[in-house]
This record gives C-alpha cells, structure tokens and sequence, in this order.
C-alpha cells in the first residue's frame, strides 16, 4: 500500500514549494488540495488524475477518498498551504488514517510566516532584540480562549495567524507599548502581495485602508522596523 504524502505548498509562489514536494505532486495519482488557499498553477501542473478540492468537504469523506485511493495502490497526495505543522489540520487526518491502517508521511513546507519575514526584509529573531518567536491565533468561531495580552508582554517576536478579519479587536487587546512596530502582510510571495507597516495602534486601520481584509499575518515587534536598532552582530561573524 502507497503512503498518504501530506506535502506543504509553501506561502504561495509556486516555485516555493520543495523539490521533493513537486515531483510528489507530478507523480500523484490522486490530488486532495486545500481549496483556494493553494495556487492554482500547482494543482494544474499535477499529474493526478483525480483532483479533489476539499473546501468544504467533511473529514470523514476527505480521508475515505484517500485511503481508498492509497488501499488500491495509488499515489496520494494530501496539498495544504504553507506549511502543514501550523495550523493545517493533519492530525486528525492522520489519526483516521491510521486508524484505517493507511500508512502516511509529511513533506514540509515553506510557512507563510517565514515568507512575511522575507518580504518585510528582517529576522524574526534578532540577536539583541528577540531572541525568541511566539506563533499564536486569536479567538473567534473555533477557538473559545486566547493568551494574546500575556504573550504580547513577553518582548519576543508575535505572529498571529488566521486573524485579519479582527485586526482591531487584536490590536487592542495586545498589552506591549502602543508604539511597538508591527506590520500586516497580505498574500507574502503572491503576484499581489502588500505590506502595510506602522505601530499597534494604528495598524489596524492602515490595513484597512489599504484593502487589507483577508489572508494575511499580523507580526509584532522591534524586528518589524528595517534595520532595526539595538540589535547585535552574530558571533558567526565576530
């Protein structure tokens, strides 16, 4: 039996996905992507000859697809955006196939949040200045509680995924100064990406006004600002 590929997309250009991610995807009989969160250009250039677009589909008939797929010798390939460790649901995929006894594996993926870091031309951590990266979500209709006033006092580096429709419920639940750098990256190596820079206490609305609604990372902190101040160099270079 073929193994289920859970293979990561990468931020959004296609040529950002890895070499052993391509060739998986030309190679696959059967393409379970995750819906518009995937360039179209990757699904097009896949050998699959059944392509699935698993928008709105149950687990349950998501992951009966493919392990009938797998159970009949066929090459399958589970597509998620960026990469599929944050925030890409593959757990409970996983545990169903397992449990179907499909065996399964992971190719990972660039993360949008690296493709932020590269277009806003910074570290996420900077020695001097952050030492430490904090992923996080806010609240809202699948997460009942968040940690966004503790973790935002910690002085680390803040990403906050899957939280652009409540920007200004976020910004002004953060407990760092108000003055702290942020910035609001939109569709980070797409044809239309945008950055939209400034402090927490206005970033909300430069976002807006910039027609930012959507599909984009909130990043905190002093690493934000290009060249930012205070920060020391590597003893790699010392």
């Amino acid at each position: 039996m073929e193994p289920v590929v859970f293979v990561g997309a990468g931020p959004g250009a296609p040529d950002l996905i890895t070499v052993r991610g391509r060739q998986l995807l030309e190679d696959a009989d059967l393409l379970v992507y995750a819906g518009s969160l995937v360039n179209p250009e990757l699904v097009r250039v896949s050998g699959a000859t059944v392509k699935i677009d698993s928008h709105g589909l149950k687990l349950g008939d998501i992951v009966d697809a493919m392990a009938r797929a797998a159970s009949t010798g066929k090459r399958v390939v589970r597509l998620h955006s960026g990469d599929p460790s944050l925030y890409g649901a593959i757990v409970e995929q996983m545990v169903e196939l397992q449990a179907r006894g499909v065996p399964f594996l992971i190719v990972p993926g660039v993360s949008s949040m690296f493709a932020a870091a590269a277009a806003l031309k910074t570290q996420l951590t900077l020695r001097g200045v952050s030492e430490s990266v904090i992923v996080t979500r806010a609240a809202g209709a699948t997460l009942e509680k968040d940690r966004l006033p503790e973790l935002s006092q910690l002085g680390a580096t803040l990403v906050v995924f899957l939280g652009t429709e409540h920007l200004e419920e976020i910004t002004a639940r953060l407990a760092c100064p108000p003055e702290t750098p942020a910035a609001v990256v939109y569709h980070a190596t797409h044809d239309d990406e945008k950055i939209v820079t400034g402090s927490v206490v206005e970033i909300a609305q430069k976002a807006r006004a910039a027609g930012i609604t959507q599909t984009a990372l909130l990043v905190v902190g002093e690493v934000v600002r290009v060249g930012a101040s205070g920060f020391e160099h590597s003893a790699l270079y010392s």
